[in-house]
């Protein structure tokens, strides 16, 4: 959170006990950056969506009216939405000319940008909207914002298929955060030789063709294990990779069973979608499909063991987000809290690792973590 020289003064006091405490004047003043956290937001969003920032990359040193010309825009209406960038130091003003142009986004490369403008697209299509209902999703468990703005019951992964923003919008960031994520979760995970690959809830193939690139063996064969209406797409993918030989798909739900006689079971953006009885669940029908002495390894954003913790976004973002606009329940838990789960399913875990703060893009909300365990006989 941003703070201000208002902010600053009085943030903490020490009570009777001697212990710091935040002060009401503190407490409000916070409020306040949650009061102008959406229209802040919108207001970015919006600049770059009325391309603001694309006139002024070719064109820098414009005025309102010439802007307004060229994105088709009132000068004064854009003038009024500048004034945000301009506070933040992203675009800077003459204001003797009165002309624009690119202040610290001139830095930032355009794949940087476009990795978190995808993100931001994600939050205005997927969740935004939705979240105006995230109370009533809270007390009924399911997606009300679905049902109210589309007419969809059930949740974000049903409404996807019927509902072409929802889903371009969730599938571009989904597909750029495993093609980013993916390296690091293959480099810190064992694949035996040969073995047999269940991905759970694999979707349409992606995370099999990139099991098998990563760890590619003699008689490696990955299975995606989905919903049935995903194979089509899905073995339409393994032709056009000329991997069908080694890959495949089977039809089903986690929650009547998963398939059985596996090697290694493979779980990567999913835990986190349920609540812990229902995360139990799926561990535990991970432990009846694999052979004794398998492997699972699961990829998961986690919260901070403290939850204070201010560099940690994962608490800001999702329970909101996985409650109101995706899922009615769930949310990402602490590392230990999915060991302790693991554990109650007949595992014994091998490996608990975080992501390194420092290896994330500044703009990147989620902290993921690995752990691999094994099947106890």
């Amino acid at each position: 959170m941003r703070s201000d020289r208002h902010t600053t003064q009085a943030v903490t006091s020490t009570d009777a006990r001697g212990t710091s405490a935040v002060t009401p004047h503190a407490v409000l003043a916070r409020f306040r950056e949650y009061m102008v956290g959406p229209s802040r937001f919108m207001t970015l969003l919006s600049v770059f969506e009325l391309g603001v920032v694309d006139v002024l990359r070719e064109r820098p040193g414009l005025t309102a009216a010439e802007l307004g010309e060229q994105v088709g825009a009132k000068a004064d209406a854009l003038e009024q939405l500048l004034f945000l960038l301009v506070k933040e130091g992203f675009i800077a003003q003459d204001e003797t000319a009165g002309t624009y142009r690119l202040d610290s986004l001139a830095d930032v490369a355009e794949s940087d940008l476009a990795r978190a403008l995808a993100y931001m697209n994600l939050i205005k299509v997927v969740a935004l909207r939705q979240l105006f209902y995230l109370t009533e999703s809270t007390r009924t468990g399911t997606v009300v914002g679905l049902k109210e703005l589309y007419g969809a019951d059930g949740t974000l992964y049903d409404a996807v298929a019927d509902h072409q923003d929802l889903n371009d919008s969730w599938l571009k960031l989904m597909n750029t955060v495993t093609a980013n994520i993916d390296p690091w979760f293959f480099a810190a995970i064992d694949i035996p030789p040969g073995a047999r690959v269940l991905d759970v809830a694999g979707n349409t193939g992606l995370g099999a063709i990139h099991t098998y690139r990563h760890k590619e063996s003699p008689g490696l064969r990955v299975t995606t294990f989905d919903l049935p209406d995903k194979e089509t797409k899905a073995l339409a993918n393994f032709r056009a990779e000329g991997l069908e030989e080694h890959l495949s798909f089977i039809g089903g739900n986690v929650f009547d069973e998963i398939p059985t006689g596996f090697d290694v079971v493979l779980i990567k953006h999913f835990l986190d979608m349920f609540d812990k009885d229902n995360v139990l669940r799926i561990l535990q029908g991970a432990n009846k499909s694999l052979e004794a002495g398998g492997q699972i390894h699961i990829l998961v954003p986690v919260y901070p063991e403290d939850i204070k913790e201010t560099d940690n976004y994962n608490v800001d973002f999702f329970p909101a987000f996985f409650i109101g606009a995706a899922m009615g329940q769930g949310g990402p838990q602490k590392l230990s809290v999915y060991q302790s789960l693991l554990e109650q399913a007949g595992f014994k875990v091998t490996k608990a690792i975080t992501k390194d703060a420092a290896e994330i893009p500044p703009d990147v909300i989620p902290v993921q973590a690995v752990l691999s365990a094994t099947k106890i006989a």
